[in-house]
């Protein structure tokens, strides 16, 4: 294996496509689609189609759209595809599907870098004898992600450590997918009318600026590498060093991760790793003021003594103090059957705009599955159940689709939007029997009050 001696200037190699015409080419083909989709519908409308059945059919194709097209991009265009996918329970499953398939790909084939780009990459951040001090390393990538990939690899001191590193282009893609989807709110706006999409964006760009950031990540895994050093459930792998585009941390050995026990995990180890997710999850802000904001079962490892280790802290939403005690008083406003103090406080944190009315009957009906199991001292998640409630949302009734798209996501909570909503997700894949209100009223401020 050859040390490379380029400068850090040398290795910006275009891993993730910049293609700026390419890429921009694609993202403006969602106004001229939707113009397109508009002008049908007028026409549909002077030829006496009902008014709502021809926008409910604009909002649908615009939002296909939407999926199709950001799915096909990698950098920031992906980052905003996965925050929007949250609505996807709000169309219909035909439409949804082919976009959840080509995500799924773009994770699954995401091609590694060339080994003469790594070493170019690490004489550039750790200086041309890099050697010292990475003594041995895996050509051959760990693991692969969206925006970087992993190798094993063994520090001067002997520690076995993981060494993450940031595909060449990855910043600048994504800074400009994002730019170009600020600019496309208004078309946002007619698949999702209630949402704030603008706003939306400009935050999800702030937290993909946070992620590209190695030296941020490092500080948020530090954070809790000491709150969790203790702990004889939850394993956090310490941060050796870090440049602007290298993360080392130590190795963790590790057997399996959550998506090995979701594909064939026994019953006892579904119920014990799907318990120490959700306690971990929950812990997180009150222990270290963060939040673990990227719930994908591959961040997730299996320990041979049974703990639970995590991994990649790129994504965290900073709750200094904890997680918003509103939540909780809401959500135990919602098992005690008091959906008029919800409705009022969905309101006051801006889940409903201004001028939208919503009848407490009907946020009952939306959301009392969902509150489901908080009501029970132990409960158990399953896909039927995840499942049923997709459905029942996606139904063109007042109670499915006619109330999610009255519901605004305010910028603040995307990301414990996206944990919450994740976090359910992977524990209905386990199929896990949790003491999931004892975790709430251990961990969620206001629910026990």
């Amino acid at each position: 294996m050859s040390d490379g001696g380029a400068d850090k200037s040398d290795h910006r190699d275009t891993a993730v496509p910049r293609g700026a015409f390419t890429r921009a080419a694609k993202l403006a083909s969602l106004p001229i689609g939707f113009a397109g989709r508009t002008t049908m519908g007028v026409g549909r409308r002077l030829v006496g189609a009902p008014a709502n059945a021809v926008l409910t059919e604009v909002q649908i194709r615009t939002a296909e759209q939407i999926f199709a097209v950001l799915g096909e991009l990698k950098g920031g265009a992906m980052k905003f595809g996965q925050a929007m996918s949250v609505y996807e329970a709000a169309m219909p499953p035909e439409l949804i599907e082919p976009y959840r398939d080509a995500f799924v790909r773009l994770q699954d084939d995401a091609p590694p870098m060339p080994t003469a780009t790594v070493h170019r990459i690490f004489a550039g951040e750790l200086g041309p004898k890099w050697r010292e001090q990475l003594v041995e390393l895996d050509d051959t990538p760990a693991a692969a992600a969206s925006i970087g990939q992993v190798h094993r690899g063994r520090w001067f001191d002997g520690r076995e450590v993981a060494v993450k590193v940031q595909y060449p282009g990855a910043a600048a893609a994504m800074r400009s997918d994002l730019r170009q989807i600020g600019r496309l709110s208004r078309m946002f706006a007619v698949a999702f009318p209630s949402i704030d999409v603008k706003p939306l964006a400009d935050e999800l760009a702030e937290r993909v600026r946070e992620e590209l950031d190695y030296a941020l990540e490092a500080q948020a895994q530090r954070a809790f590498a000491e709150a969790f050093a203790d702990d004889d459930q939850i394993v956090v792998p310490e941060v050796v060093t870090h440049t602007e585009t290298i993360l080392i941390t130590t190795w963790m050995e590790s057997k399996a991760s959550l998506a090995q026990i979701i594909a064939d995990g026994t019953p006892s180890e579904r119920d014990h790793y799907g318990e120490l997710f959700a306690r971990f999850l929950f812990a997180g802000p009150s222990r270290v003021g963060m939040l673990h904001a990227d719930p994908h079962p591959g961040n997730y490892r299996v320990l041979d003594d049974g703990r639970l280790g995590v991994v990649d802290y790129g994504a965290v939403a900073r709750v200094p103090g904890g997680l918003p005690p509103v939540i909780g008083r809401l959500l135990r406003a919602a098992v005690d059957d008091d959906y008029a103090t919800v409705v009022e406080g969905l309101r006051e944190e801006g889940f409903l705009k201004p001028g939208v009315r919503i009848d407490e009957e009907i946020i009952r009906s939306y959301l009392e599955p969902f509150v489901e199991p908080a009501r029970h001292e132990v409960f158990t998640f399953d896909r039927e159940w995840m499942r049923e409630q997709v459905q029942r949302i996606s139904r063109p009734a007042r109670e499915g689709l006619g109330t999610a798209m009255k519901i605004n996501l305010p910028p603040s909570y995307l990301l414990i939007h996206r944990v919450w909503s994740g976090g359910l997700a992977i524990l209905s894949q386990l199929g896990a029997t949790a003491p999931f209100r004892g975790i709430l009223e251990e961990s969620l401020p206001g629910f026990a009050d």
